[in-house]
């Protein structure tokens, strides 16, 4: 188990957390900020390029949803945390979308994750945008941006 902290700017310090087991493979990572924090709703909106190096910050308890793309990444047991940028996120989900494609049997199923993954290249190449939201209930996700939209989030 590994343990660091880093100071974030515009968000704060957060320590990062990871273990791994050597005999099973297993692994599990969390992000938490050192300050109590409120349930938040981030939205972002990549407009070029550029906005492929914004960081993201992804608390274990959050969810992640691209909904022009019908895609989102819901917390779990096996949920992570992490701290990485929007060319990381998109690269989880086509991580994700590569393992469907090479699992599927259905020709138009494969047909239909080869879309996705092309609408994901030209998002990265700025080409087209994406709208992220990012619904965290412990408050401990970000996504470093003055274009950013930060509200609290709705209990259902």
């Amino acid at each position: 188990m590994t343990e660091d902290a880093q100071d974030i700017p515009f968000f704060g310090k957060v320590f990062i957390f990871s273990m791994q087991c050597d005999g099973c493979g297993a692994k599990k990572s969390d992000v938490e900020a050192a300050e109590q924090r409120e349930p938040v709703k981030i939205t972002f909106e990549t407009k070029s390029e550029k906005d492929m190096t914004v960081r993201v910050v992804k608390s274990s308890e959050a969810t992640v949803r691209l909904p022009q793309l019908k895609m989102d990444v819901t917390p779990g047991v096996a949920s992570d945390g992490y701290v990485t940028n929007v060319e990381g996120l998109l690269d989880r989900f086509k991580d994700v979308l590569e393992h469907v494609k090479n699992d599927a049997d259905d020709d138009a199923e494969k047909e239909k994750v080869k879309m996705l993954l092309k609408k994901l290249w030209k998002i990265k190449l700025g080409d087209i945008s994406v709208k992220i939201v990012i619904e965290d209930p412990s408050g401990n996700s970000a996504i470093i941006s003055k274009r950013a939209v930060i509200e609290k989030l709705k209990k259902n």
